[in-house]
């Protein structure tokens, strides 16, 4: 069996709570109409961290878990804000989409009488996640660097603490009936931030409305206890009057039940959610090469100053295709790379000889020309010598980013005692890191 995905989680937003927050959520489910199936048992006991739920009996595909009715989510809509927050709406749009959510759970969480209490209850302690955001920056710094995790934590404080100070604030004080002095604080925002991250729903759109917004965030009770797996035996449903959980592998007795937050990579993991699936547990892994790192590669082989500029007219002609970027990266999952277009057609035009080039930036319509090879993990040993040469040496460039190499993790992994001895942050981290290397130690090999 995989190694399972930890998800750190304490009781209650503020620690405390009711003497059985269990027994309390349970009574709470009833008087909402959420459905527990008889054979599945919120527990702490026989999970992989904190509240999790188990089967109390053998499970068969198919089966109904738990079914949630729409009432009993809670959102923008179903708050008791909800028509303030819909008279308000142009005013409280951001960059993230989620500020009518944040102030309904700001609004809610000191409200005495918010009939979600009991769900808060299950809440981990908004003072003990583990995003990296909450991590020190030295921290930060030195556990993730080359991971792609510090660059996404500093956007996010950046954007956080502009929509507070911009947005929220200004609400909460032109409403203080509404909100207690106790939750304007940009503190507490960036803990709902962080929940909402890592607890949070999205429902789908339509095949017909891809072209819409993505849908507002939920929370849905019950759904979000469950922890998470990449080999998963659990799927949310969505239906016109309720959200069903549903088995979708048997789950023997005593067994965890795990839902899927998606296909995340581990860095997305421990961004958004402060874990990561221990190696070779996340079949969805990848590694980043950044595409700036490419250009550079490719510099490091140009002689003198004219192919120095030839490279960079590639470069830019590559830009205006929107095949590359200043900020960009080519995914590299475990199986297959996952920017097979965007990767192909950068070694192409960075390889290709300088007549070819010109004559091929002349060319209409060439995108619709397929690329001799189809970029695929297996076929990386079939290119063109000169696509392998510089995808390799944009490997070695990816893997000095990193403080440590793949040796210095191994060792640590396979060392039980000086595992053990880490800190959750560190063992983390290095599972994050040990990851992704494997990753492109396997794309070493394979250009060699």
């Amino acid at each position: 069996m995989a190694t399972q995905a930890k998800r750190p989680r304490v009781a209650g937003p503020g620690g405390g709570g009711d003497a059985d927050p269990v027994a309390g959520f349970l009574s709470w489910c009833r008087r909402v109409g959420l459905e527990l199936s008889p054979k599945v048992a919120v527990s702490r006991q026989g999970t992989v961290a904190g509240y999790g739920m188990v089967a109390r009996e053998s499970v068969q595909p198919g089966e109904l878990l738990f079914a949630v009715p729409r009432a009993a989510l809670l959102s923008q809509h179903t708050c008791s804000i909800g028509g303030l927050l819909e008279r308000e709406r142009g005013a409280l749009q951001s960059q993230s989409g989620w500020v009518p959510l944040l102030l309904a759970l700001l609004h809610e969480l000191q409200a005495p009488a918010s009939p979600w209490r009991p769900y808060f209850a299950l809440w981990p302690e908004l003072g003990r996640l583990e995003h990296p955001m909450f991590w020190p920056e030295e921290e930060r710094r030195r556990l993730l660097q080359g991971t792609g995790v510090p660059e996404a934590v500093e956007k996010d404080l950046a954007n956080i603490r502009s929509e507070y100070y911009s947005i929220v604030l200004p609400f909460m004080e032109a409403h203080p009936d509404l909100f207690s002095p106790r939750v304007r604080s940009l503190e507490l925002y960036q803990q709902l931030v962080a929940l909402v991250m890592a607890y949070s729903f999205q429902e789908p759109l339509e095949e017909e409305e891809d072209e819409k917004e993505p849908n507002s965030p939920l929370m849905v009770p019950a759904a979000d206890i469950l922890n998470h797996l990449a080999n998963h035996n659990a799927n949310l449903e969505y239906s016109a009057n309720y959200l069903r959980m549903v088995a979708t592998q048997p789950i023997p007795k005593d067994h965890e039940i795990f839902n899927t937050y998606g296909q995340m990579a581990n860095w997305q993991l421990i961004h958004m959610y402060g874990f990561v699936e221990p190696y070779p547990g996340n079949t969805d892994d990848t590694a980043d090469i950044q595409m700036v790192t490419v250009r550079e590669a490719a510099l490091q082989g140009t002689k003198g100053e004219a192919e120095r500029l030839l490279l960079y007219e590639r470069w830019d002609f590559l830009c205006k295709l929107e095949m590359v970027g200043e900020e960009g990266a080519f995914v590299i999952g475990r199986e297959e790379v996952l920017t097979e277009e965007e990767l192909t057609t950068t070694l192409k035009v960075l390889c290709m000889p300088a007549e070819e080039f010109r004559a091929f930036k002349d060319q209409d319509g060439w995108r619709d020309e397929r690329a001799e090879h189809s970029l695929t993990i297996t076929s990386i040993p079939k290119l063109r010598a000169s696509w392998r040469r510089l995808l390799r040496d944009s490997v070695i460039l990816t893997l000095q980013t990193y403080v440590t190499d793949l040796k210095t993790e191994q060792d640590l992994l396979s060392n039980k005692e000086v595992y053990a001895r880490l800190s959750w942050r560190e063992q983390q981290a290095l599972q994050l890191r040990y990851g992704q290397k494997m990753i492109l130690h396997q794309l070493l090999e394979l250009t060699s």
